[in-house]
């Protein structure tokens, strides 16, 4: 029973995140933003956020430190709008699945590439 109230909070954590971090943030090195999943504890006493981030490396950290920079705001706004007794320290990762994808996409097409021309 704890474990589907456990998802349901992550996945509601996961929508005002995305719509919290896209419209009320207003910091200049925030990128285009995707996130991906949340991850919650069984206490809820974290949850860990996983980002997809688009752009290079360098805009990847500018990124990463700015969401660090305003933890603060976004889990004030998130305490706002998700009523729970205590908000969530959140911790922000990037995913690196979709990246892992796209590369196993590429490499797909090239292996078929090469099985046409035979």
């Amino acid at each position: 029973m704890a474990k589907i109230r456990v998802g349901r909070v992550g996945e509601q954590i996961k929508k005002e995140l995305s719509h919290i971090i896209q419209n009320e943030l207003k910091d200049p090195r925030v990128g285009f933003i995707t996130v991906t999943g949340v991850d919650v504890t069984n206490d809820l006493s974290q949850a860990k956020v996983y980002l997809s981030v688009m752009g290079s490396d360098e805009e990847k950290a500018d990124t990463l430190k700015a969401l660090e920079k305003a933890v603060g705001f976004i889990r004030s706004e998130l305490g706002k709008r998700v009523r729970m007794r205590h908000t969530p320290e959140l911790l922000f990762k990037f995913d690196s699945s979709i990246d892992y994808g796209s590369r196993i996409e590429e490499l797909l097409q090239n292996l078929n590439k090469g099985d046409s021309s035979r």
